[in-house]
């Protein structure tokens, strides 16, 4: 089971300040065969989230791009969902979260997407 659409979330109430930690795995696309691809169809970061007091996880798709950002850079997250997959048990049911968006930007202007272009002080 599913939501149709996800919660959509008010970002700064629900995550506060949000610091770019590090990539946690890349989804890559299975074939037809069930072959696992060298295409990567989505990555999943760890961000700290001063609003929920810990580390969480959002998933972006790779058309946004691999994101490496200094760690503990402040960063925005773009069009964020939370969703569920739930799973029939025996007792009942199993409801995993998790967090989805569009992109994960920095919040600092003038910051080089994924550390591209930087210059290198002599």
């Amino acid at each position: 089971m599913r939501l149709a659409e996800g919660i959509v979330i008010e970002k700064e109430k629900t995550f506060g300040r949000l610091k770019f930690s590090a990539l946690r795995r890349e989804v890559r696309i299975t074939d037809d065969e069930g072959n696992v691809t060298d295409q990567i169809k989505e990555r999943t970061y760890d961000l700290k989230s001063k609003g929920q007091g810990r580390m969480i996880q959002v998933s972006i798709p790779a058309t946004a791009g691999e994101k490496s950002f200094d760690y503990n850079a402040e960063v925005e997250l773009i069009n964020p969902v939370a969703d569920t997959v739930a799973s029939a048990t025996y007792m009942g049911a199993d409801v995993d979260w998790y967090i989805k968006a569009d992109d994960i930007v920095s919040k600092q202007k003038n910051y080089p997407l994924n550390n591209e272009n930087k210059v290198n002080k002599k």
